[in-house]
């Protein structure tokens, strides 16, 4: 039985051995490149987001009603012929199946891929009471013989190079195996297999559908060995989830129309199997199979009453969330997830297995929002992470020192402030007067020495704006800036850019000075309660009422006014609408010079320096900017130079870097390779926590490096005197 890590030494231990698998690495990465490529030709031509809208509407519609879903199923269903069960727990529906094959006189079974099983352990019970239990899908097969679980939901084996899997299969059969001979070593999985499917007594498939309708069922696969375990043995057994129930046809094809072309890329699977009724079977007593589907429940009733985790229920188990997930791509499903991988499974193991194989996993998650924009089912996988991480810091009664020391700082400005000032003077033996920290203080790990940071600055961005910025009489905006912890306290040249770019557009440019932090920290943190207070607070000093628009510099912040300040104060009825209002007036500076000062290129004379551009998270997917800044650097004389993972995640994640150093530092290894080696100058980006992780990654870079800059000093920098 498969568990995890209960402790974070344990757990970080498991992922610095994952980050020394080069094979894993090698594989994950190439297929992190071929998978965007092909899911983008599979959906040519669909409108995606209109059709994950539909399948979300559709799967939010059942979950309130599973129970009568299910009892539609189970009259449908009975009345062809087969029988329907329903099992409360795991221990339950193995119990259920086993008895179902010692009252049929089973001996030999073979299974289909069905992650519902692999939840349940399944194929433990049966092989203690002495089943036989045969994995028919290959990636499966290959990894029950090797006593493991799945390392992805739909390519299970994808953790394995062709060596391993022919030694393993020299094992098995006694003859050698020549690794580079795919086709044998497949034409022997095929004889061995064979030989099983004509020998079981019966046949254990999952479903991806569960029609109330009709009572049918629906499979999706491509191997084929799908349709041979439901029609070879006279005993059929399909194990399904309640969450799995649809009401008719019609929302199950909805679904398939995704389904393959967000989990492998293709337009269709090889097989669409439907089982409706009992069907024809001569071996079986009475000619007829016998056919038994278990409903699951598992946690998942409670589940569809939970107003915010219920949207976990509309996954559609493509797998899509681990393909784009830079974690996953660096150290595999077997570090990041239990029995389910990927986002998804940082969620469900904590429902589904408990907080024990929960706690450690659900904490490595960067909040890089990937998984959340390619969701087939709409489902906000990175909210849900961090809400299933404060439920189990609730449960459990204890805090991590990162979030009491956030609780009790970010609530009080004036001692916030207060500390960033006294960290100037704390810094000074480390800096000696540089604006880089090379020589980390003492209680950092080595691990933390990837990447220098940035010192403190003597006079923040507050302290210095009534002298750098100009008063504008008779302004035709008026725009408060949000400043956020970096660009007030260590990169005010960032502020200082933009007010030389809004010179002679008469713009009035106002900095309350009481804003704070935006909150996202103590958001990341689950310190609900922390944010709402920082939320609050900052509306009390922007009100929005004053502003044509609330700019930020910094993406993340961006994001999280704009997504986040509605949601923590939903239930203030005085600030509930202020935080709306305040949300749909915030914008980022890329937007703001494309869509409200309209840039053109006259003003600017770049010179045709090569830019290479890094796209903040938060910004192309928490705001869903993408086009803006790529046109703002064209419109100021740069020759921007495309490299490839633009748009994936530099590895800073806030405190994540703090907490996991191995993985940031190899993600930050990878993209300034990438842009190193492009030939570019300089590498832009929108956000001062990006301009943190790769300058400080170029600062400590043996060989090549490029110069690092927010593009609202690369653009400022260009401006025509």
């Amino acid at each position: 039985m498969i568990t995890t890590p209960r402790n974070m030494k344990e757990y970080k231990a498991q992922v610095r051995r994952a980050l020394k698998n080069r094979f894993l690495a090698t594989t994950l990465e190439n297929f992190a490149a071929a998978y965007p490529v092909s899911r983008a030709n599979a959906f040519e031509g669909i409108d995606v987001e209109a059709l994950v809208e539909e399948i979300a509407r559709s799967k939010d519609a059942c979950i309130p009603y599973l129970e009568e879903l299910y009892a539609r199923f189970k009259t449908n269903a009975e009345a062809a012929g087969m029988k329907v069960h329903r099992a409360r727990t795991a221990l339950e529906a193995n119990a259920l199946i086993a008895g179902i094959a010692r009252e049929s006189g089973v001996t030999r079974i073979v299974k289909g891929k069905s992650m519902t099983a692999e939840e349940t352990f399944l194929n433990d019970r049966l092989e203690k009471d002495g089943f036989k239990v045969t994995e028919t899908d290959l990636g499966e097969w290959i990894i029950q013989l090797r006593g493991e679980g799945p390392s992805h939901m739909v390519m299970p084996a994808i953790h394995l190079s062709r060596r391993e899997v022919a030694e393993l299969f020299r094992r098995v059969t006694g003859r050698p195996m020549d690794p580079d001979d795919i086709d044998g070593m497949v034409k022997v999985a095929r004889r061995e297999l064979r030989q099983a499917f004509l020998e079981a007594d019966m046949g254990i498939s999952g479903a991806n559908f569960a029609i109330a309708d009709s009572g049918t069922i629906g499979l999706v696969t491509n191997e084929g060995n799908g349709r041979l375990v439901t029609t070879l043995p006279r005993v059929h057994v399909a194990l399904v989830g309640f969450d799995k129930l649809v009401p008719d046809l019609e929302s199950a094809l909805r679904i398939l129309r995704a389904l393959p072309r967000n989990a492998t890329g293709q337009v269709i699977s090889t097989y669409v199997t439907w089982i409706t009724g009992a069907v024809e079977c001569p071996p079986a007593p009475g000619g007829r199979k016998e056919t038994h589907i278990v409903f699951l429940d598992n946690g998942r009733l409670a589940l569809a009453r939970d107003p915010l985790f219920a949207e976990a229920l509309r996954c559609i188990r493509c797998g899509a969330c681990a393909n784009v997930c830079p974690i996953y791509k660096l150290i595999g499903g077997h570090n990041y997830g239990h029995v389910y991988i990927g986002a998804i499974g940082l969620i469900l193991t904590f429902f589904y297995h408990g907080r024990e194989n929960a706690r450690t996993i659900v904490r490595n998650c960067l909040n890089c929002q990937a998984c959340k924009a390619v969701c087939a089912a709409g489902i906000d996988l990175p909210r849900l992470i961090k809400e299933v991480y404060g439920k189990i810091l609730r449960i459990e009664g204890g805090k991590p020192l990162k979030n009491r020391l956030l609780g009790r700082v970010l609530k009080d400005r004036p001692l916030f402030h207060f500390l960033l000032r006294r960290a100037y003077l704390a810094q000074q033996p480390l800096t000696r007067g540089r604006p880089m920290l090379r020589h980390l203080p003492l209680f950092f790990s080595g691990e933390h020495g990837f990447r220098s940071l940035p010192a403190i600055v003597a006079t923040p961005l507050r302290d210095r704006w009534e002298k750098i910025n100009p008063p504008v009489p008779n302004p035709r905006l008026r725009v408060g800036l949000f400043g956020g912890c970096l660009v007030d306290f260590a990169y005010p040249e960032q502020a200082e850019a933009l007010i030389r770019l809004l010179e002679g557009r008469r713009i009035r440019l106002e900095y309350p000075m009481g804003q704070t932090c935006c909150g996202l920290p103590a958001k990341m943190t689950a310190e609900d309660e922390t944010a709402r207070r920082v939320a609050a607070q900052n509306l009390r000093a922007m009100d929005p009422d004053r502003y044509d628009h609330i700019l930020t510099l910094c993406a993340s912040c961006g994001s999280h006014l704009r997504e986040n300040y509605p949601r923590l104060l939903a239930s203030d009825a005085r600030m509930s609408a202020k935080a709306r209002q305040f949300a749909a007036r915030v914008i980022d500076f890329s937007s703001f010079m494309i869509h409200v000062l309209h840039v053109e290129p006259g003003s600017f004379q770049g010179g045709g320096r090569k830019v290479a551009y890094h796209s903040p998270c938060h910004l192309c997917r928490g705001l869903g900017v993408t086009r803006e800044p790529r046109e703002l650097l064209a419109a100021a004389g740069f020759e921007y130079v495309r490299c490839k993972d633009e748009d994936v995640c530099c590895g800073f994640g806030g405190s994540y870097s703090l907490d996991f150093p191995m993985i940031s530092a190899e993600l930050l290894k990878r993209k300034l390779d990438i842009v190193t080696s492009s030939g570019a100058e300089l590498l832009v980006t929108d956000c001062p926590g990006c301009v943190l992780q790769l300058r400080g990654g170029m600062d400590k870079r043996e060989g090549p490096k490029v110069e690092v800059k927010h593009i609202a000093e690369a653009v400022a920098d260009a401006r025509k005197s």
